[in-house]
Parts: structure tokens; C-alpha cells; sequence
């Protein structure tokens, strides 16, 4: 009896041991697929912009670099950032597998209604993809560039509610959010108007 005992304890032992080991796997390669998610993601509408802005160019020219950017944006999309985002994702279900009760926790309910307006928004990257691809995009570069901060807000708002859990700053979060969007309005201003000072100097050369 006592033999048996013993084995029980450390079976049981081993296996409260593997499960740990398990659900800090599981977290690391969630981290792992976040950040190779968001690169794509910041990478892919950089790159839709660059598209964009290509159209302005000579016909052979814009031919030339139509087919380069279809190819990156591919290849960035497929190789890259939906694997990123598959990764995140499963190994987020994984862990709230080992940990049912944060179900129900406010913060995480929140987290998850972010994540999904970022699968939105990564489904959405994929309809302007395709739409520069054949030529019908009617979203300008400007517009781009907006939309390309959008993750960056998200990113910001999801990174405090895992680190600060039920004891979410609100206050200081919502008036850093705005001063976010503030400070990307004004760099996104700023630039278009260095650009076209640039591009007039050159016209007047």
C-alpha cells in the first residue's frame, strides 16, 4: 500500500509538473506568434501604400512594381503574418484550456472583443490586398497610412489589460490612447506636407 502510494504522489507530482511546463510553452509561443502577427500587419499596409503610391508612376514603370508588391504582399501575408496570427491564437486557446476560470474575468472578456476587432482588421487587409492586386483599391495612401496605426492602438490597449488585469488604469489608458491618436494625426499631417514641399522643389528644378 505504501509502494502505491508513493507512486500515486509522484505521478501526480510529475504530472502537475508537465502541465506547467506545457502552459509556459504555450505562452512563449504566444508571445512568439503576437509579435510576428503585428509585424506583418504593420509591414503589409506599409507595403499596400507603397502600392498605392505606385500608380501615380509611368505605365511600365507601375506595371513593374505592381507585380513586385503583389508578390511581397503575398508572400508577407501567407508566409508571415497569418501564421503569426494562427500561432497567437491557438496557443491562446490553449492556455485559457489550462486555465477555464479566466473565462470569466472582466479583462479578459475585453481582451478577447480587442482581438477580435483585430482579426477584423486582418481580414480586412486581405479585401485591400486583393483589390490593389486587380487594380479596383479606392482606399488612398492617405487613408492607408491611418489605417495603418490602428494595430498600434490596439497593440497598446492589449498589452495594459495583460499586464494590469481587473486593475485596469482607465483614466490614464483613454488619455493615452488620445494623445496616440493625436501624435499620429499630427506625424501623418507633418509628413504629407514635407512630401509635397519635396515634391514641389523638384517640379520647380
Amino acid at each position: 500500500m505504501l509502494n502505491i502510494t508513493i507512486l500515486k504522489y509522484i505521478f501526480i507530482k510529475k504530472s502537475s509538473n508537465l502541465a506547467a511546463e506545457a502552459y509556459l510553452w504555450f505562452k512563449s509561443l504566444h508571445i512568439i506568434g503576437v509579435i510576428v502577427w503585428f509585424s506583418g500587419l504593420f509591414y503589409l499596409v506599409r507595403l499596400f501604400i507603397y502600392h498605392e503610391e505606385s500608380k501615380n508612376m509611368d505605365n511600365e514603370l507601375k506595371i513593374a512594381f505592381n507585380n513586385q508588391y503583389t508578390l511581397m504582399e503575398k508572400r508577407l501575408a501567407n508566409i508571415i503574418t497569418t501564421p503569426g496570427m494562427i500561432l497567437a491564437l491557438s496557443m491562446a486557446i490553449c492556455m485559457v484550456i489550462m486555465q477555464p476560470s479566466w473565462l470569466s474575468e472582466k479583462w479578459l472578456q475585453i481582451k478577447i472583443s480587442f482581438v477580435l476587432g483585430l482579426v477584423i482588421y486582418h481580414s480586412y487587409c486581405y479585401k485591400i490586398m486583393y483589390s490593389l492586386q486587380n487594380g479596383s483599391s479606392t482606399i488612398s495612401a492617405k487613408n492607408l497610412r491611418l489605417l495603418n496605426e490602428l494595430p498600434t492602438l490596439l497593440l497598446f490597449i492589449i498589452v495594459l489589460l495583460v499586464i494590469f488585469k481587473n486593475n485596469f488604469p482607465t483614466s490614464v489608458a483613454t488619455w493615452s490612447v488620445v494623445g496616440l491618436v493625436i501624435f499620429m494625426l499630427a506625424s501623418i499631417q507633418l509628413y504629407a506636407k514635407i512630401r509635397k514641399k519635396n515634391e514641389n522643389s523638384l517640379s520647380n528644378e
